[in-house]
């Protein structure tokens, strides 16, 4: 069976074309201009065979869509009425999914959500303490992202260490340019860091990660700010970007601290202490920990932030060896032996859990 991988970003878009488990072709479009931009998705379909079956990822999927769903015009109807809630992501998405469908009518297509991996969330860990008529009115509560690279990098991690996930206590750590962790508990997702909107949790590249909401209101009222400029330098000009006067990519900020520059070593400071501590956090919500995931272009490739993280959690049971965190490529166990959580890192594969998710939803 042929699937067609659809991973539409902010600014960017990803095709991938999958027989069983094998990628046979892909490319990425950097710079992806969205709805009437058809040229890189037409030139990619014309060149490969016919897929069976599309699979496409879909940042959010509000409250209503807590599944895979098949799409059809009410599907796409539903996702242009929820555009506010990630404005950014959705709209291309949406366009990616009606080009597709022009050019492969006969095609089923899935739409797969980073938000449907977390609506699992006990209403404990979901509702914000909010006038409840609020939270019904605007369907606030966490929705939590990056659930298609938690899903897969928990299931792959546990079936390294051979263990069944439905019996584990995980902790996964997505850790990118965006980051968030998620809290999975019999196989399924308990708690996370981000929120109603991707801004919370960790610091992360360019976002401030969660600050007192009280300080936001402060500068709004006596900081001559509007809420437009605190949005963009919040999301943009934050994080260690915004501490180390770098672009925020941490290698870029690690190149700066190895030149002496403060600003630079408090950024990453800064990253390292809010990433321990939603990590006791998640541990907590797991009830416990067993197994520890890193993925993502920072888990995966960073032995640094892997080395500092663990410094600080051995009261987890977590400890990891230095030669195989220097060494890890790809797939790894890096656990000390003497460790009592088993830490392993996953190379992300959201591509994987489209392709598998859109198998479970097609009708086929």
């Amino acid at each position: 069976m042929r699937i067609l991988i659809v991973n539409a970003g902010s600014s960017s878009l990803k095709l991938s074309l999958r027989e069983g488990d094998r990628e046979v072709a892909a490319t990425t479009v950097e710079r992806w201009e969205g709805d009437g931009h058809d040229s890189p998705i037409r030139d990619f379909i014309e060149q490969h065979p016919t897929p069976d079956l599309v699979g496409h990822r879909v940042v959010h999927g509000g409250p209503r869509f807590r599944e895979p769903v098949l799409v059809d015009d009410e599907v796409l109807d539903h996702l242009d009425s929820i555009t506010n809630l990630a404005p950014l992501h959705n709209p291309r998405a949406t366009a990616a999914i009606r080009e597709v469908r022009r050019l492969l009518p006969n095609a089923p297509a899935v739409a797969c959500f980073d938000t449907a991996f977390h609506a699992t969330l006990p209403p404990a860990a979901s509702t914000y303490a909010l006038p409840k008529e609020w939270n019904e009115r605007w369907q606030l509560r966490r929705y939590g992202f990056h659930g298609l690279s938690h899903a897969y990098a928990v299931r792959r991690a546990a079936e390294m260490v051979g263990q069944d996930l439905h019996e584990m206590r995980v902790v996964s750590c997505h850790l990118g340019a965006g980051a968030s962790l998620a809290a999975v508990r019999d196989g399924r997702s308990v708690d996370t860091t981000m929120g109603f909107t991707p801004l919370a949790g960790l610091v992360m590249a360019t976002r401030s990660g969660s600050v007192d909401p009280g300080m936001v209101l402060w500068l709004i009222q006596n900081g001559d700010l509007t809420a437009a400029q605190l949005s963009d330098v919040l999301e943009h000009h934050s994080g260690m970007k915004g501490l180390s006067g770098t672009s925020g990519d941490l290698r870029d900020v690690l190149a700066e601290r190895e030149t002496g520059s403060p600003d630079a070593a408090l950024a990453y400071d800064v990253f390292i202490h809010h990433l321990r501590r939603e990590i006791g956090a998640m541990a907590a919500s797991a009830q416990g920990l067993d197994l520890l995931v890193l993925t993502g272009g920072i888990g995966e490739h960073s032995p640094d932030v892997r080395r500092d993280m663990a410094s600080g959690l051995e009261h987890l049971g977590l400890w990891i060896d230095q030669d195989a965190n220097e060494s890890a490529r790809g797939d790894t166990d890096i656990s000390a032996p003497n460790a009592t959580v088993r830490t392993v890192v996953v190379k992300a594969s959201e591509e994987s859990e489209i392709a598998r998710e859109t198998v479970r939803a097609a009708p086929l």
